[in-house]
Order: C-alpha cells, then sequence, then structure tokens
C-alpha cells in the first residue's frame, strides 16, 4: 500500500524546494495550497465563501485572494470559517489523486497548514522542514509582495517550529540548501526502504 509522507513547515522555510526534489527524484508530489487555490474558485465553494464572507472577496466572480488573507489573518475565527469550507474539498480532491497514484511506493503531501488542518492524521510520516525566523521572512518579503507585519501575521497563525517537529519523524534544516537536498536525498532512500 502506498505510504503518504505529509511534508510541511512554517511560510518561507523552504518546502516547495524540498517538494520540487522529491518531485525530481520521481516521487509523487501533492501540493495542497495549489490545489486549494483551484478549488477556491470553483462555483460551489465560491458560492459558499460569498454566502460566509460576503460580496467584497469578490473580484470578477473570483475569489480575491489578497482580501480574504486580510480579513482571516487577522481574525482567527473568520480563518477557521474558511478552513471548513476549502479543507474538505481539498481532502476529496487528495484521495482522488491518491487514488491514481497507488503503485507508488510513497507519494508526498505537501501542505503549509498539515497539523492546523488535522491532515497529519491520515499521513504514515511527517516531513518538517525548519528555517530561522530571519531566513523565513528575508525569503517571503523577496518572493512576495507583502510587507514584514503581514509576514509576522502569517506565521503567527501557524504552529511554531518545535510543535511541529516534537510530531514528525523527519526534519530537514534549509539554511543551506544543498545539505538540505542532501537530507532530503537520505529520507528518499529511507522511505524506499521501509
Amino acid at each position: 500500500m502506498t505510504k503518504i509522507v505529509g511534508l510541511t513547515g512554517g511560510i518561507g522555510s523552504g518546502k516547495t524546494t524540498i517538494a520540487n526534489y522529491f518531485k525530481e527524484l520521481g516521487v509523487p508530489v501533492y501540493i495542497a495550497d495549489d490545489e486549494a487555490k483551484k478549488i477556491m474558485n470553483s462555483d460551489d465553494v465560491i458560492l459558499k465563501i460569498k454566502n460566509k464572507f460576503g460580496e467584497d472577496v469578490l473580484e470578477d466572480n473570483k475569489v480575491n485572494r489578497e482580501k480574504m488573507a486580510q480579513i482571516v489573518f487577522s481574525n482567527p475565527e473568520k480563518l477557521k470559517e474558511l478552513n471548513k469550507i476549502i479543507h474538505p474539498e481539498v481532502k476529496k480532491h487528495f484521495k482522488n489523486w491518491l487514488n491514481s497514484h497507488k503503485d507508488s511506493k510513497y507519494i508526498i503531501k505537501e501542505a503549509a497548514i498539515l497539523f492546523e488542518s488535522g491532515s497529519y492524521k491520515d499521513c504514515d510520516y511527517i516531513i518538517t522542514v525548519v528555517a530561522t525566523l530571519e531566513s523565513r521572512i528575508e525569503r517571503i518579503l523577496k518572493r512576495d509582495n507583502t510587507t514584514k507585519e503581514n509576514v509576522l501575521k502569517r506565521i503567527k497563525n501557524q504552529w511554531s517550529d518545535d510543535e511541529k517537529v516534537a510530531k514528525s519523524d523527519f526534519i530537514i534544516h534549509n539554511e543551506d540548501v544543498k545539505e538540505a537536498l542532501i537530507k532530503t536525498y537520505q529520507i528518499h532512500n529511507l522511505l524506499n526502504n521501509i
């Protein structure tokens, strides 16, 4: 049976770099955040979001992710409401995707909020990518058109690295990319032989 390996880490930790390396190694990788973005703009989900958050979060009948982020990252209750709409849909989508990869030894499910969403419970193993707060902030500011204040708000809505590490089977320290990729390759070999 295909093993589900959760890959997580705080925003800016470098999860995408690690996920892409697993892809290079021939491992099927499911990027939950990318799928959630697609699902967020499906007709039935747009309707649910509109009913819960109002017309203001829509632009050209699509969810304006920037406006939505401003609402949910400054109000934990609103974030929970959004997650109640999105997470069941992503879970359904993942189940179908997993079915199409049932011949793989293992797959990677990359999710920023693997723990927060509770989906870590469906994983056989968990890999957490960690980096210093300074590195994470610097990476996000380079990558996204945002402010340090917004970055810190988003970080505050995620579990701390210590909480994630305590529940993980493997830890990848991603300060030096070369070392992080070596560690990833070692984990890949271990998972192939379990």
